[in-house]
């Protein structure tokens, strides 16, 4: 069965619940950031031949449902966000997203075991003969995401610190999760210079912080944030919200590089 999913997470969970059964296109390219992604003839065509798309929603793919609609209509997409508790980008002093909530739902694992759910209750309905097969690996792989939240439960609360400071607003759910507090997000809007007074007020709270740490990411420039950091007498850490690189291909991978990182500006 051939499914299609728009970010690398997204994708691990389709391998991980259809195991041999699926054949898995990632839509978006390692390194290259959902909120600035423009999608090609070629995107149209891997949508056309799926069965299954699977997607975030919530804003997060903005350009998708305009792709599903021109690909087939035969498509069956599954939105990943539906029936969550989505937080509001507002909440956050800042509106980073595209729908005025905050759509990076998979940075928490027990949100994950909810997608696992909705991925395997697509699969086994358009592949009714697998059900069993399905079934059985998504609880195999519900049980390794319960199994990760006790991990990074157990190491935040070995912090010395529970705030910092991020380069995109990617960090919110994580933080509500494990009791943590994003103090501050260098970008202001996807793709969006932040202006001189951002950075001044970003600068006043580095400066607050116990940790002089600040969070960049793999699918954006560091420049900013190294000119943020040498300014605060901050060093500057990689954060990766999104994997499919080298040594975070699979989303247990991702999430334990995640927490490394962390661990070394936090403990």
């Amino acid at each position: 069965m051939k499914v299609v999913a728009s970010i690398s997470p997204l994708a691990d969970f389709a391998r991980q619940v259809g195991g041999d059964k699926v054949e898995v296109t990632l839509l978006l390219p390692a390194g290259a950031s959902p909120h600035t992604y423009e999608p090609t003839p070629k995107t149209v065509q891997e949508i056309s031949k799926a069965r299954i798309f699977i997607k975030i929603g919530a804003g997060l793919e903005f350009w998708a449902d305009k792709l599903v609609a021109a690909a087939a209509r035969g498509v069956t997409t599954v939105t990943c966000s539906e029936g969550i508790d989505l937080i509001k980008g507002e909440e956050h002093g800042h509106d980073h997203t595209f729908s005025g909530v905050d759509p990076h739902i998979w940075l928490d694992p027990t949100l994950c075991v909810k997608i696992i759910k909705k991925i395997e209750e697509a699969f086994s309905k358009a592949d009714p003969a697998n059900f069993s097969y399905y079934k059985k690996n998504a609880l195999e792989y519900t049980a390794k995401l319960e199994a990760l939240d006790r991990e990074i439960s157990q190491e935040v609360r070995t912090f010395r610190t529970k705030e910092y400071i991020t380069f995109h607003s990617a960090w919110n759910y994580f933080s509500k999760r494990y009791g943590l507090r994003v103090a501050g997000v260098i970008e202001e809007g996807p793709g969006k210079e932040p202006t001189a007074r951002h950075i001044g007020e970003i600068l006043r709270l580095i400066r607050g912080l116990k940790t002089r740490v600040v969070f960049a990411e793999p699918q954006s420039s560091t420049r900013i944030a190294e000119a943020v950091a040498k300014e605060a007498g901050a060093q500057v850490l990689i954060l990766d919200d999104l994997g499919g690189q080298k040594g975070r291909e699979t989303y247990l991978d991702l999430m334990r590089y995640n927490l490394s990182v962390m661990e070394k500006a936090m403990k």
